[in-house]
């Protein structure tokens, strides 16, 4: 129905516990989160506030000890481990901040990897990379190997790796955190180009400039706890988290 907005990735009431020892850390207490397609959206935090984890919980990459994510409305708990690999690998692009170039193959091969594992053909996968580089203006570098090119060059590769099999979701981890500052602008200007043409994207930073500069809302973490949620109205951010506790309440804390 048009003029409704759809609901691609949910987490409700999500807590994420680790056993060290005779303690329990709990890197991630009651979060709930909601990504709209064709949001730009931002996970923001200092060192230790649970991000990371929120990071892994949003791209279906963990389990929660309690509560429950779903993607286009289902619960991922009800899929087996395979089937979640094919459903996140087609729904969810994944850009790292070290890269996760595997330094043995070419930067054509690294872009072919996801495809092979969704199992497109050989041209196929040949093909499409080719696109995706010439995207990211790295066609002429596609024979070289990771460790031959810089890291705003293996930057790219990772965002081409990431469209490689036409995700609807691209999931970004401190993209610009190895990068220069002006590599980094180039970087994020890509990120918003890809979202102004139709890609949600989820964007995890400690950097509260970048959330702002690009994110539609942002999600502000803090000892594993949410703090509070903006969310842009015209140039500026309103907190909104005083609504979104209140819908919490009326679902029952689910």
């Amino acid at each position: 129905m048009e003029g409704v907005e759809k609901e691609v990735i949910r987490l409700r009431n999500v807590s994420k516990h680790y056993p060290m020892g005779d303690s329990i850390v709990k890197a991630l207490n009651h979060l709930e989160l909601k990504v709209f397609e064709g949001e730009f959206v931002a996970i923001m935090g200092p060192s230790g506030s649970g991000k990371s984890t929120a990071m892994n919980l949003v791209g279906s990459l963990d389990m929660p000890t309690h509560g429950s994510i779903h993607l286009d409305g289902r619960d991922i708990s009800e899929l087996s481990e395979s089937d979640l690999a094919q459903v996140r690998g087609k729904k969810i692009g994944f850009i790292f901040q070290s890269f996760n170039l595997i330094p043995n193959l070419t930067v054509k091969e690294n872009v072919m990897l996801p495809m092979m594992f969704q199992g497109t053909s050989i041209g196929e996968r040949e093909d499409k990379a080719e696109e995706l580089l010439k995207l990211v203006e790295l066609y002429d570098r596609m024979d070289h190997y990771p460790g031959e090119i810089s890291g705003g060059q293996m930057q790219r590769v990772a965002i081409a790796r990431s469209l490689a099999n036409d995700p609807e979701v691209i999931l970004a981890d401190e993209p610009t955190g190895n990068l220069d500052t002006k590599t980094g602008t180039i970087v994020m200007d890509f990120l918003d180009k890809l979202n102004k043409e139709g890609k949600t994207v989820i964007m995890v930073t400690h950097d509260p400039d970048l959330a702002k500069d690009y994110a539609d809302v942002i999600y502000w973490l803090r000892d594993g706890g949410l703090e509070k949620v903006t969310k842009r109205v015209g140039k500026r951010f309103a907190d909104v988290t005083k609504k979104k506790k209140k819908e919490v309440k009326s679902n029952g804390g689910r």
